[in-house]
Order: C-alpha cells, then structure tokens, then sequence
C-alpha cells in the first residue's frame, strides 16, 4: 500500500507517554482496563483497545474512531454499556490520526484505508463483524464495505463524514478554526459546546469533558497532523452493498443531517434505516442513545 503522507508527535517519547496516561485517568474514571493488542499493518503499528475479548461466543463489534479522537472516546462515562448486551468490542486507533498507532496514512480517496481496515479485522481473527464508525470512521466503514463486503454483518454510521463536504457555513468554520487557530483550553471548550455537543441534551459528566478537554488540547498542540481529511465519497457509495444503518444528529453543524440522509438515500442502496436524534450534535457516538440504538438494532439482528 503507497503511504501519502506521515503524521507524527513533536516528541514521539513525551507525548506517547503523555497519551497512555490519559488512558489511565480514563480507565480510572471508567472503573475498567481496556485489554491492548497491536497490529502490525501495511501502515504500520495500529493500536486496538478492547472490551471481552475472552468472549468468543459474543457477536464482536469493530469501532473506528472521527478525525481528532481517539475510539476511547466512544466509552466516555461507560457509554458502551449503553448497547445493553455484552459484546466483543475493538475500539481501533485509526493509523494518521493522534493516538498509538503509527501516523502514516493513505491517499484518503483510494481504497488503502479499506484494505488497512481488512488488515486490522484479519489481525484480529475476525471473518465477519458488526462495524461503526463516527465521521472519519463512517469513511471507514464505507471503504472496507468496498473492498470486502463479506467482512461485515451491517454498518452503523454516526454522522458520517463521507455523505457530504464538510459545510462551509461561517458558523462551522468559526468554531471548527477557533481552536485550531488558538487551541487554549477556552477556546476548545466553546469549540465543543457549540459543535461537538449540545448541551443539556447531549454532554458528558464533568470528569469525561475534562478529560476530552485535555485530550484535545494535546492533540491541537503536539500533533503534526498531515492527514487528509473526509470527503464526499459520491459515486464510490454506489459500490458498497452491505446492511447501512445511518445514525443523525439534527445538530450537526459539521455536515447537516438533511444533505448527508437525502444523499445516503440516494447513493446506498441497501440502506436499512435512517435515525434522527433530536438536540444531538456531531459528537454522537457519546450520546447514550445512540449506542443504545446500536445495541437494540444488533439484537434484533441476531
């Protein structure tokens, strides 16, 4: 697989330690170990967080994290027991994006990130999963629905970024720049308030926003990231046949529920449902309902 482009640490050795220990205040907040494996992939290292991986009689599920996060986020305040049944999860470190794995990454318009993705399922012993994946990560779930359909049961997609551009509406890129431009701990706080949740429906305890706090401003400052970002995938949806289940915040400011459900109608065609979750914005893999949704969606499933 050609590598398009390599991101990195400043200080590989200061700040992986720096991230591990975030790690631990969130397992410490959790009351849970996540258990680690690492993979060795056509893009390097890639980290895997896992829950019950003793469990081999559970149905797995594969997790695959949005751009500028970690998939640990998806278990902020325990979230992941909101699915409501036990499950063999693997939390996957997206290769190019701030975390443990190696920060080499592919063309983002090929196929590279699916055949990483088949490594990864591969690696792990898995023939066919559940998958999710939260903007960046519904790319990925997209890709791999490309190049090995047979790989996965259904996909879950929380406001993907694969549906549409990003938006360019002034709002969205006032917050989105703001602490891109400043990245103080203020002006990442006003960035997830507005953005990525939506307060009081949707937000986390105190504990969980200070740690996505600390992890964002970490990322914003020690990350060099050269990573490509999501794009509307078009025509390529078109090619990927497998059971789409597409998860909507209504307050999306990066990519509008309205376009990305009128253009996921139009492009998969084998697209089970479409759910709308009203005052959720685009951070909704941390919003209980949705994994519940999930959760309730696989038991019927199976």
């Amino acid at each position: 697989m050609e590598i398009k482009n390599r991101s990195s640490f400043k200080d590989p050795e200061k700040d992986l330690l720096w991230f591990k220990q975030w790690v631990s205040e969130l397992e410490q907040s959790n009351n849970r170990q996540y258990q680690r494996i690492e993979l060795a992939t056509s893009l390097g290292k890639t980290q895997v967080w896992g829950l019950n991986l003793q469990r081999t009689d559970l149905e797995p599920l594969v997790i695959f994290p949005g751009a500028r996060t970690t998939a640990l986020f998806w278990d902020f305040d325990r979230g992941l027991d909101q699915l409501g049944k036990d499950m063999r999860i693997y939390l996957v470190e997206t290769n190019g994006l701030p975390n443990l794995s190696d920060g080499n990454s592919p063309d983002i318009k090929g196929l590279g990130y699916g055949e990483w993705a088949v490594e990864v399922l591969n690696g792990l012993n898995i023939e066919q999963s559940y998958v999710a994946g939260a903007s960046f990560g519904g790319l990925i779930c997209m890709k791999l629905g490309i190049v090995a359909p047979e790989k996965i049961k259904a996909a879950f997609l929380l406001n993907p970024g694969c549906l549409q551009a990003f938006s360019l509406t002034l709002k969205n890129l006032y917050y989105n720049l703001l602490p891109i431009l400043s990245p103080s701990r203020k002006n990442v706080s006003k960035f997830l308030d507005k953005a990525v949740f939506c307060k009081p429906t949707h937000q986390l305890s105190p504990a969980s926003e200070k740690l996505i706090i600390d992890y964002e401003v970490f990322a914003l400052t020690r990350y060099l990231d050269k990573t490509q970002k999501p794009y509307y995938m078009d025509d390529q949806l078109e090619q990927v046949q497998v059971a789409t289940y597409l998860l909507e915040g209504d307050q999306d400011l990066l990519f509008p529920f309205e376009k990305s459900i009128s253009n996921a109608q139009a492009k998969l065609s084998n697209l089970k449902e479409v759910k709308v979750f009203p005052n959720v914005a685009h951070g909704i893999e941390t919003y209980a309902e949705a994994i519940h949704h999930i959760g309730e969606t696989i038991q019927g499933l199976t």
